[in-house]
């Protein structure tokens, strides 16, 4: 009886630490779906400030080339169209640096997605683990109370003795 009653409390304890491993991994994974979140939003300003960063460049690059037309006509266009060129470097150093900063975004967000595959899968492990747990748990359950129905029974036939 009291082997059945240790047996049931061992398996109690192994369900209740299956039971936190799977709530301790559904964390991680949530955890790991915010950073995915957040890594995505961060694609999408970096591509909103590339295409703007593209578009000022294309602007700066036609008023190089309206300056560079007008340099015929003075000094000061010299003067414009070095400031411009100027501008130009700084936006194309400027657009390295964001198309850098994407691809280590896009990285990064790659790694999270593979992390969060990983503890989806131990999530669902943990989880498969926990319902045969739970499935001992019962039939251990079980066999108690028909061993505790037949110790009863057993405890009045030889009281009618």
């Amino acid at each position: 009886m009291d082997r059945i009653k240790a047996k049931l409390e061992q398996l109690r304890h192994e369900a209740d630490e299956a039971i936190e491993r799977a709530e301790k991994a559904e964390a991680k994974v949530k955890q790991l779906e915010q950073a995915n979140l957040e890594k995505e939003q961060e694609i999408t300003s970096l591509s909103h400030k590339l295409g703007q960063l593209e578009i000022q460049s294309e602007k700066v690059e036609k008023d190089l080339a309206d300056a560079k037309q007008g340099s015929l006509a003075g000094e000061s266009s010299s003067k414009a169209a070095e400031n411009l060129t100027r501008k130009i470097q700084l936006l194309e150093e400027e657009l390295d640096s964001a198309e850098k900063n994407l691809k280590d975004t896009v990285e990064k967000l790659r790694q999270v997605d593979i992390k969060a595959e990983h503890f989806e899968r131990q999530v669902q492990k943990v989880e498969v683990e926990r319902d045969g747990w739970e499935k001992k748990y019962e039939e251990a359950v079980e066999k108690y109370k028909k061993l505790q129905a037949d110790m009863q029974e057993l405890e009045q036939s030889l009281g009618g003795l």
